[in-house]
């Protein structure tokens, strides 16, 4: 089995799943050219828990946890499969408590990146919660245990946003703030640098890091990507882009 490459998506704005833009060309293109996984582990922003989470359903549900979007969004399906095996050893992987809850399902984060790279919806999916409890570092290990599962073909799938302060968004902006664009820069650098303890310390990014995000549940996920890499993997930067002023939408393939 291939060992499978490891994925962040900044997932912008839900209306991506079914909007043609440059950011979903990319998604769509690299569907077509990444390896073909077995099973799909996706890190979502948009399950943020107290303690770690996973579901493991043999058929995980749509979660439509957005609100005041066109009725056509929320009538996206995507029935991928559950992959409660590959649930069960990411489970036992962690080096954390983590703990089986299906009262989730699969979430825009997830569903609205993964119904462009992967339309069919044929390949299992099982997703992970972000403890908000827990320290950046700590996220980071996760994401280094959970890097196993590669050599099995799972792809790991961090998906959030670098850069997500939705309280500073600003729609009449195409592009970002000064902020966004030092932010997000400081981080790429850090990432194609190797410099891990640099985006889990992302604070020392500067009075930037301040703006960056109110929240670290878009930006963790970035960690559990970081964390399930290999330092001498290649790393290729996509949709390097701010937007909305206070959003970016900056991904990374690892190891591809």
């Amino acid at each position: 089995m291939e060992r499978m490459p490891v994925l962040f998506v900044g997932h912008g704005s839900p209306m991506n799943a079914i909007e043609n833009n440059a950011f979903t060309e990319k998604w769509e293109t690299l569907g077509k050219s990444l390896p073909r996984p077995k099973a799909i582990l996706a890190v979502s922003a948009h399950w943020f828990t107290a303690g770690t989470k996973v579901t493991d359903a043999k058929n995980p549900k749509m979660v439509y946890d957005m609100y005041g979007f066109p009725e056509a969004l929320y009538r996206v399906s995507y029935p991928a499969p559950g992959a409660p095996a590959f649930a069960h050893k990411a489970k036992a992987l962690s080096e954390a408590e983590v703990m089986l809850d299906n009262t989730w399902g699969l979430d825009h984060g997830a569903w609205s990146v993964l119904c462009r790279m992967y339309p069919k919806a044929d390949i299992p999916v099982f997703q992970f919660s972000v403890n908000r409890l827990a320290p950046m570092e700590e996220h980071y290990r996760l994401g280094r245990a959970l890097g196993a599962l590669r050599d099995e073909g799972v792809l790991i799938f961090g998906t959030g946003n670098v850069v997500h302060n939705l309280a500073r968004v600003n729609m009449y902006m195409e592009e970002g703030y000064p902020w966004a664009y030092e932010f997000d820069a400081y981080i790429k650098s850090s990432i194609l640098q190797r410099d891990d303890e640099n985006v889990i310390h992302y604070e020392r990014a500067g009075a930037c890091a301040a703006y960056a995000f109110p929240s670290p549940d878009h930006y963790a996920p970035l960690l559990y990507a970081l964390g399930a890499s290999e330092k001498e993997e290649r790393v290729t930067v996509f949709n390097e882009a701010c937007v909305l002023g206070s959003l970016s939408m900056t991904g990374y393939v690892f190891g591809a």
